[in-house]
């Protein structure tokens, strides 16, 4: 990273970096929504045996990529409980109309 000259350029880089990291939780934020559809009750929603499975996967591909695998848990973990919570309102959403 040689181009990073400053700490204006390593900001300018981070904030590239959450533009296209926003616009990957939008893509997975549709997947989610549509996932809710196929789930039938909460437990279904909130299936905990797959989130355990997706932040192993998660920590394996971090180690692989140079992240820290706690930091990636954290981040996934927080991640999934943010859209659980909304596949959760838009599940009890489509079950109330």
């Amino acid at each position: 990273m040689s181009e990073l000259r400053s700490l204006d350029d390593v900001r300018s880089h981070i904030d590239e970096l959450d533009s296209q990291i926003v616009a990957l939780l939008a893509r997975r934020q549709k997947l989610v929504e549509a996932a809710a559809g196929f789930k039938s009750d909460e437990h279904a929603v909130r299936a905990p045996d797959r989130v355990e499975r997706v932040v192993t996967a998660v920590r394996a591909k971090a180690v692989a990529a140079g992240l820290d695998a706690a930091v990636a848990e954290a981040i996934w973990r927080s991640m999934i409980t943010a859209f659980t919570e909304l596949e959760l309102s838009r599940h009890r959403g489509q079950r109330h109309e």
